[in-house]
């Protein structure tokens, strides 16, 4: 971690050992809790138009829960027998679960108030077809309720859907149609967010870019720092909303009786985990030793202020503006704007440890789902807490976050 920097003395050594046990209590307390997810997706549909993002959605949705540490179970474009086989798996793997997780999208439909998933192979000639070619909702939360405490349910199921039409006019099966009933959230439940992607009986946009707008704005907030999973929904209810032009509005039943945070981080914290090894490069001089404590402050603040030494400096102190050039002192961003910036193609791997074929040569924007107001919120946690831009991997490296940090304090202007 680049503590062979710093002067060595009987005080310091106290001083990191403080800070490893932090960092070890810190991963103890993440990995107490046991998170597992069930994630499905179909879009290529044999007796239907094939759908252009559910998979995608799908995907990109099983990374981002692998990343908030879940044990994913996932399956895409699933005949019936395969969808079976996989929930079977999940079933056996989520009980006992802290927070059980099911995110599925694809075709939907409701029949009389009840909802139903459709495999790729489901053709619905008649009513028979939904036991034999359909996945009921209910059983699906049937088998993540087992001796779990809590319960989170995203449906991006609400598409137009041909099939309904087919059960409704051609087999005459009565109250069968898409969108998908509003799912009642029974006694016992009182651990359960249920949350589509439209209001109940409406039908959802698949969406024209690279994920339908429920699923683009649900990769945006789920797992932002210390944000709740119901105020991650409040913001992802009214990106929905915007991007649609209120045509589309997410719609939540929620029965928490305690806070949900899928990404919790103590901000006052002395620990670096992640791109802190690159910092004795981008730190250069400005890093210095540190003298023993004669006064005997506080351990946990001498750690804190051992890491500000770490805390590598930007070129030039002139205010940062959203358009205007930055002098980072990184000759590889050196003269670019934020704005650029975050359109261009990332340096450094997102996360840790993923694979070069996934994000070498990626746009930022296509990544992260970066724009100027989510990026301020984001920067406000820099500038609030100094030491937190040495925290976790940036794909543009720590001297974009310093500047992010100096870009709020200005009013992210």
């Amino acid at each position: 971690m680049g503590f062979d920097r710093i002067g060595h003395c009987g005080g310091l050594v106290g001083a990191i050992a403080l800070v490893a046990l932090a960092l070890l209590l810190t991963l103890s307390a993440a990995s107490a809790e046991r998170r597992v997810a069930l994630v499905l997706g179909n879009s290529q549909y044999e007796h239907a138009p094939a759908l252009t993002n559910p998979v995608r959605d799908a995907h990109a949705m099983a990374e981002r829960l692998e990343n908030l540490d879940f044990e994913v179970v996932s399956g895409f474009d699933l005949t019936k027998l395969q969808t079976q086989t996989t929930i079977a798996q999940f079933a056996k793997q989520v009980r006992g679960a802290d927070i059980a997780l099911f995110f599925y999208a694809g075709h939907g439909l409701q029949v009389s108030g009840s909802n139903y998933l459709l495999p790729v192979d489901a053709a619905l000639e008649d009513e028979t077809s939904l036991d034999f070619e359909a996945v009921p909702v209910d059983f699906v939360l049937r088998q993540m309720s087992r001796e779990t405490s809590i319960r989170l349910i995203f449906l991006d199921a609400c598409r137009d859907n041909p099939l309904a039409e087919v059960l409704a006019k051609t087999a005459g099966v009565k109250g069968a149609r898409s969108g998908l009933a509003e799912i009642p959230i029974e006694n016992g439940g009182a651990g359960t967010l249920v949350a589509f992607a439209t209001s109940p009986n409406q039908v959802a946009f698949d969406g024209s870019g690279q994920h339908s707008p429920f699923a683009s704005a649900l990769l945006a907030h789920m797992g932002e720092t210390n944000v709740s999973i119901t105020e991650a929904m409040n913001r992802v209810t009214a990106d929905v909303f915007k991007v649609t032009a209120g045509k589309q509005r997410p719609w939540s039943n929620v029965s928490l009786t305690t806070e949900v945070v899928l990404h919790k981080i103590d901000l006052n914290a002395p620990l670096i985990v992640g791109e802190a090894t690159t910092q004795k490069s981008e730190a250069g001089s400005d890093g210095r030793n540190v003298a023993a404590n004669p006064s005997g402050a506080d351990d946990a603040q001498l750690s804190l202020d051992m890491l500000r030494q770490k805390i590598p400096r930007l070129a030039s102190d002139e205010p940062i503006f959203f358009d205007d050039p930055v002098d980072f002192g990184d000759p590889e961003i050196d003269g670019k704007s934020i704005a650029e910036l975050i359109k261009g193609k990332p340096r450094f791997s997102p996360v840790e440890g993923l694979d070069k074929s996934v994000w070498e040569g990626k746009h930022c924007d296509g990544c992260h789902e970066w724009n100027e107001a989510r990026l301020c919120e984001q920067s406000k946690n820099f500038a609030a807490n100094d030491v937190s831009v040495l925290r976790l991997q940036h794909p543009l490296g720590t001297r974009f976050k310093v500047a992010l940090a100096k870009w709020a304090q200005g009013g992210c202007k």
